[in-house]
């Protein structure tokens, strides 16, 4: 490790004050277990409490008589708490002096510091600095949840700078960090706002006022127009006539000839009928519809195979993004190519995952808006094949995550295993509002212009977040390469304090061997 003149490098566990325990980390096992936790009590300091120079508000407590048994484990204010498993590797805050009577969780570690060596914020700013960072890295063990044991992270190596340095060095990232925090809460706000914005687009579309209507327009143009309440008898008559033709040839080719008479049309189910029960009105020449009305064939699951080096392709459930599907997130499945064939993907086909841990989650849904590569979708997603000539699936594919339509699915929802999930019928029965086609088609324009300005001022603001990211690392990289602030030369240097230190430790160590000595003796008398 490179340091500035006047500046030492020692080992963490260096770092530590004078007296027992200094350097240590939480009760393992059965000494903290989550069936100790209470509603009120001392604190547990937990992973999620420590972020980088923050201290998180996720509560957890203790009862009174547990913490005593878990003295050793205290933290107390001003203390340095360390995250030990996770991402990044160290992370580390100060304990801030609201938190009261606390202890630390397994996998953090809590520094008490020598005061007379060092500030707590800024052995707590060293630590979550890219140098430290580095070093740890090579250390850091385990696959998916990287963890760094306390060996070896007493063994890390720390730049020390002196007393009055680093004083001015923490008053200064204190500046910097402020000024940071005042940026990201501006940002956020604009995030915020952009993500009402979009509801508010979304509301608008549904309810039939983001464009002119259709009637409106006709009115004024002098000429007929097509309501959706004819668009859609003639989307159900359209529906039967498909199901008719499809069964016709099914009965044909299983008994070698055409049916002899009409009794077989009666099995046609028709949609179930909807209920404007809680729906808001709609402007004139609009419609309320079912998704299954809308619909050019059933809703279908997907099916499950075994992974396979050899196989045919089928996507992974992580492939539905919020607003778009990934069609390289695939894997090879168990089956062949004839098997695939009912389950392959197209271009309009939109995607629904079936359950998610979050019930906010559930029934997401993305749009496949090119022509794949031969893929089948999995059991962990719904297909949705609408008639595109009637309702556009791009359409569909921006209501899909308006309020109305989450509102429904989330309702709708059933939970199992702490599994939110959403199934064909109630998929089925989701409401949606049909407007005439070529309304559609100017709806469809504008949201897109308007989704774009939010996506796009949404970028800005993801950019913006990211660069007062690097911004903060940037300004603990200089603080600890010795050019965040200027250095003084009448600054006592770091070596000479860690040497009086660790003098004044023997000589206390020595009168305290010294008064032990004594005590014997005068007890042998």
């Amino acid at each position: 490790m490179t340091i500035p003149n006047g500046w030492a490098a020692i080992r963490i566990e260096d770092l530590a004050a004078d007296e027992a325990g200094a350097l240590t980390d939480g009760p393992f096992g059965s000494n903290l277990k989550t069936s100790h936790y209470t509603v009120r009590g001392p604190r547990v300091i937990r992973l999620q409490n420590i972020g980088e120079g923050v201290f998180c508000g996720d509560r957890a407590h203790i009862e009174p008589t547990h913490f005593e048994k878990l003295r050793k484990h205290e933290a107390r204010a001003g203390d340095v708490v360390v995250a030990m498993l996770g991402e990044p590797l160290p992370r580390a805050c100060v304990v801030p002096s609201h938190v009261g009577p606390a202890i630390v969780k397994a996998d953090c570690v809590r520094l008490r510091v020598e005061p007379r060596l060092a500030l707590a914020k800024y052995v707590a700013a060293g630590l979550n600095s890219d140098p430290l960072k580095r070093q740890a890295a090579s250390l850091v063990h385990g696959v998916g949840r990287p963890r760094l044991g306390l060996g070896r992270f007493r063994e890390l190596e720390f730049p020390l700078a002196p007393l009055a340095e680093q004083e001015r060095i923490v008053e200064a990232i204190d500046s910097y960090s402020s000024r940071l925090d005042e940026a990201e809460a501006a940002l956020e706000r604009v995030q915020r706002n952009l993500t009402r914005y979009r509801a508010a687009v979304l509301r608008a579309a549904v309810e039939g006022r983001l464009v002119p209507t259709e009637a409106t327009l006709a009115r004024a143009e002098r000429r007929d127009y097509e309501p959706a309440s004819e668009l859609l008898k003639r989307i159900l008559a359209e529906r039967r006539r498909r199901w008719e033709a499809g069964e016709m040839a099914r009965l044909t080719k299983a008994v070698g000839k055409v049916p002899g008479d009409d009794r077989w049309k009666k099995a046609y189910r028709e949609p179930a009928a909807l209920s404007l029960g809680g729906l808001p009105p709609l402007p004139e020449g609009w419609s309320w519809a079912l998704l299954d009305q809308l619909l050019d064939q059933p809703l279908e699951n997907g099916r499950s195979v075994p992974d396979a080096t050899e196989g045919f392709p089928v996507l992974r459930l992580t492939a539905v993004r919020s607003d778009s599907i990934d069609l390289r997130e695939r894997k090879v499945g168990r089956w062949s190519g004839d098997e695939a064939q009912k389950f392959l993907l197209q271009r309009g086909d939109f995607l629904v995952s079936r359950g998610n841990g979050s019930r906010s989650l559930v029934g997401k849904g993305a749009l496949v808006v090119q022509d794949p590569d031969p893929v089948a979708f999995p059991d962990t997603l719904i297909r949705i094949r609408i008639a595109s000539e009637h309702f556009s699936p791009r359409l569909l594919a921006i209501l899909w995550n308006s309020a109305l339509i989450r509102g429904h699915i989330e309702r709708r929802a059933k939970t199992t295993a702490g599994i939110y999930k959403i199934n064909q019928a109630d998929l089925a029965a989701t409401p949606l509002p049909l407007a005439p086609r070529l309304e559609q088609e100017r709806l469809l324009r504008e949201l897109e212009r308007h989704l774009s300005v939010q996506k796009e001022a949404g970028v800005s603001v993801s950019i913006q977040t990211r660069r007062c990211a690097r911004l903060r690392q940037a300004i603990l990289k200089w603080a600890f390469e010795g050019k965040l602030v200027d250095q003084d030369p009448s600054d006592e240097p770091a070596s000479l304090l860690l040497e009086r230190i660790r003098a004044d430790r023997v000589a206390t160590q020595g009168q305290a061997s010294v008064g032990r000595s004594r005590g014997r003796k005068t007890t042998r008398r």
